[in-house]
């Protein structure tokens, strides 16, 4: 028996939800982090494309919370609790977090990639997530794209192979 597989696709500053046996992909992971959160036992995964670290930084008072960590991923969480998920059962992995250019100065308003990956860890382990696995920093771009079958992640990074982690 064949199943329908669909690969669902989140854009930056974006998330979304997927059950088995679909998957769900990224693309354009520079400084921004993904974060997946999943149940494997449940076969439930989840994908935030964030771009920055804190929403209290924002001025506009509508704003896109899928852009930040703090905002994304409770309500990523909240969604994979919708479909069947357990928090108690979640964990995670990320990838991104590059340092795409380099700025004369060692100002840490410059270091995005880093502050990001800082902030996902730290609302990772506020929701008592733990974080499994991560493929994070250095200079190159990476796509990812989730299996909640068997919870691998595979990270493909620009000009090398792809890894799962």
């Amino acid at each position: 028996m064949t199943e329908n597989l669909t690969v669902v696709r989140v854009g930056i500053s974006d998330l979304n939800v997927v059950i088995a046996p679909n998957k769900i992909r990224t693309s354009g992971l520079g400084s921004c982090v993904g974060i997946v959160i999943y149940d494997l036992q449940r076969k439930v995964g989840g994908l935030a494309h964030i771009m920055l670290p804190d929403s209290n930084l924002t001025r506009q008072s509508n704003f896109n919370p899928y852009k930040y960590a703090d905002s994304a991923i409770p309500i990523l969480i909240h969604k994979l609790t919708n479909i069947g998920g357990r928090k108690y059962a979640f964990k995670s992995k990320i990838a991104g977090g590059a340092q795409m250019f380099n700025f004369g100065s060692n100002s840490d308003l410059m270091r995005i990639g880093p502050r990001n990956v800082a902030a996902v860890e730290r609302v990772l382990k506020e929701n008592n997530i733990p974080l499994i696995a991560s493929d994070i920093g250095g200079n190159k771009g990476r796509t990812i794209e989730f299996n909640p079958e068997d919870g691998m992640l595979m990270v493909r990074t620009a000009n090398r192979d792809e890894r799962f982690i």
